[in-house]
């Protein structure tokens, strides 16, 4: 089996790749730093997988640990590259720790991947790097504008270094994933997303109300120019998201150039609001939804969703799941946590 390496396969979608991935044929080799992830996960993805996977508990900015894993493994064929510091809201505060972490460790994994000719990359991005598009929906060579947030900016500066990289000449072949809004869990609900600390995200902060964990879901705004006036993104089932990292890996391994890189939307192609999301989870659930409309929250944006068909025609991969399945499966992965 082909070794696969995961930075931050402990986390939300790089959990469920590695299942993913070993479903189709490929060998995961995880790493993470438990910074938004816990040791719990690995056991998820060992029960789902009958199967214990190669793990290394470290940083991406440290390359004497990544060396160390290059050499530990032998003839590691790609990396799919999740691992970075992820919310939004956060970034602003944190402007430093993010440009320092989600930039430093990519550069630092290129250079690693680089002297032990590793040559095929899937980097994680994200539709931020879009910030508000004046068309929708976003295709790949809609302008990427100034970003809303330094979270969004670390993507559009990560894509920049890939794609000079790459014009370099360096023996890379890089596929820059600009996903949407990761939902769901796995069906077996044996992983799924697993904030820590009060969510930053919509879903786990509705099952986590739902379940009374909290008083109330805060609604970030409700004088958007949408429909009902909340926010529209575009919710893909984390499933979906992870088997297009499988077709990605596929389809860099069929490349028959040396040095290569493009970008990729993955969404399903449609928006939601967050009314529309609330109204639909009490569907799946059977609950209402106790929730308080808010003022606007810094670094988001009105409404983004992706034209997602070039994710068809070049890697054959489509969004397949619904988002009440999505809602149904992260309600039973929060149902799975209660009783813990």
């Amino acid at each position: 089996m082909k070794k696969i390496l995961i930075t931050g396969g402990a986390g939300f979608i790089g959990s469920h790749t590695a299942v993913a991935l070993f479903e189709s044929g490929y060998l995961p080799v995880i790493v993470d730093n438990f910074s938004n992830s816990e040791a719990t996960v690995l056991k998820g993805i060992q029960k789902i997988c009958d199967k214990e996977f190669s793990f290394y508990e470290g940083d991406c900015t440290d390359a004497d640990f990544l060396q160390h894993v290059f050499k530990s493994e032998e003839n590691i064929e790609g990396v799919i590259h999740f691992a970075a510091s992820k919310a939004v809201g956060e970034s602003v505060e944190k402007p430093l720790e993010y440009y320092y972490n989600n930039i430093q460790s990519l550069i630092t994994l290129l250079n690693v991947m680089n002297d032990q000719r590793c040559s095929l990359l899937v980097f994680s991005s994200s539709c931020t790097v879009y910030g508000q598009p004046d068309k929708l929906p976003v295709t790949e060579v809609t302008p990427k504008k100034q970003a809303e947030s330094p979270y969004g900016n670390t993507k559009r500066i990560c894509e920049e270094i890939i794609e000079d990289t790459v014009k370099s000449g360096a023996l890379l072949k890089a596929i820059n994933l600009r996903y949407f809004n990761p939902v769901g869990a796995h069906p077996s609900a044996l992983i799924g997303e697993l904030p820590l600390g009060v969510p930053n995200n919509l879903i786990p902060f509705i099952t986590q109300t739902a379940a009374g964990m909290r008083e109330k879901l805060m609604v970030f705004g409700d004088d958007y120019s949408t429909p009902d006036g909340t926010a529209i993104r575009d919710y893909i089932h984390v499933m979906d998201l992870a088997e297009a990292h499988v077709a990605t890996i596929a389809f860099l391994e069929k490349t028959a150039e040396t040095s290569y890189s493009d970008v990729i939307n993955v969404g399903t192609g449609h928006g939601n609001s967050v009314m529309e999301v609330i109204q639909a989870f009490e569907e799946v659930s059977g609950d209402k939804l106790s929730y308080q409309i808010g003022p606007r929250r810094s670094g988001d944006i009105e409404m983004v969703y992706a034209n997602a068909d070039k994710s068809q025609s070049v890697l054959g991969w489509k969004a397949k799941r619904s988002l009440k399945e999505a809602l149904d499966d992260a309600w039973r992965w929060q149902g799975t946590l209660k009783s813990k």
